[in-house]
């Protein structure tokens, strides 16, 4: 496979990378691409796309909310992976990663792998994936991207980890996304412990709204996921009817970019 993950992280060795997340055609599936391209001019080097699905058991209201509106304005898989093809056609060095549900690949059929890998997609985070079932799903010409939260103890991480490429996705707080923060030191040394079990970087995310803990967490992580804060942003210029929702979310992002950006030398000081 064309390896952007890989090659995105070696490009950024010495800082943090920036991984935001959307849900796919949230607020409209004719802004998706528009919004995917104003994330990397806001300095995402990562993207994660969500999947919309109707039971976001790992989401919190933000993200539960982008679901709604993009499934209510006709969204599914196959709609998501022409997404994925039309950012392609003018961006092929940004990795793109699908995060979601295992329901809607499976109800997609056996061929999701590969018309997800032609349509461009580097990877999958699939939260309710068990790795214990990972044989069960065809993912090949994908990265799995795996999940560890702060309840991943010695004895499971490895039955994470094996199988598990790209990048390893911390969830830095017991819950759902966008609801609570998670200390530094904490994250410092969960990073530290995963990283001595792994070569993969290490990605945190879950609570990391602002600027401020974006740049907390960048001093330890390979990367920093920032996911809910972004979709409340373009839930509320949807809501006030915003003729510039690219405009407003590239603004945000390239706030939490700088932030991220200047940790490691904020700490070097």
């Amino acid at each position: 496979m064309t390896d952007r993950i890989a090659s995105r992280f070696a490009a950024i060795r010495g800082r943090a990378g920036l991984v935001t997340f959307i849900s796919g055609g949230d607020p409209t599936p004719d802004l998706a691409v528009p919004i995917l391209h104003a994330l990397v001019r806001g300095g995402a080097d990562l993207i994660e796309i969500g999947m919309p699905f109707t039971d976001p058991m790992a989401d919190g209201p933000a993200i539960q909310a982008g679901n709604i509106r993009a499934l209510g304005a006709g969204m599914s898989v196959r709609k998501l992976l022409a997404i994925v093809r039309e950012f392609r056609a003018t961006d092929e060095a940004t990795p793109l990663v699908m995060m979601g549900y295992l329901n809607p690949v499976l109800a997609y059929g056996p061929g999701f792998a590969a018309d997800a890998s032609a349509a461009g997609l580097d990877g999958v985070i699939l939260v309710d994936l068990p790795p214990e079932e990972r044989q069960e799903l065809s993912l090949e010409g994908l990265h799995l991207i795996r999940l560890a939260t702060p309840t991943t103890d010695a004895a499971r991480l490895p039955t994470v980890l094996d199988g598990a490429s790209g990048f390893l996705y911390y969830v830095a707080v017991a819950g759902v996304t966008g609801q609570q923060s998670a200390a530094a030191a904490d994250v410092a040394a969960a990073v530290r412990r995963l990283k001595a079990a792994t070569d993969l970087p290490v990605a945190v995310g879950f609570g990391v709204k602002t600027p401020e803990q974006a740049e907390a967490i960048a001093a330890h992580a390979d990367a920093v996921v920032v996911g809910s804060a972004i979709v409340e942003r373009i839930g509320a210029a949807h809501d006030r009817q915003s003729n510039d929702i690219p405009g407003e979310v590239e603004a945000f992002v390239s706030t939490l970019s700088r932030a991220v950006r200047g940790a490691r030398k904020e700490t070097a000081a």
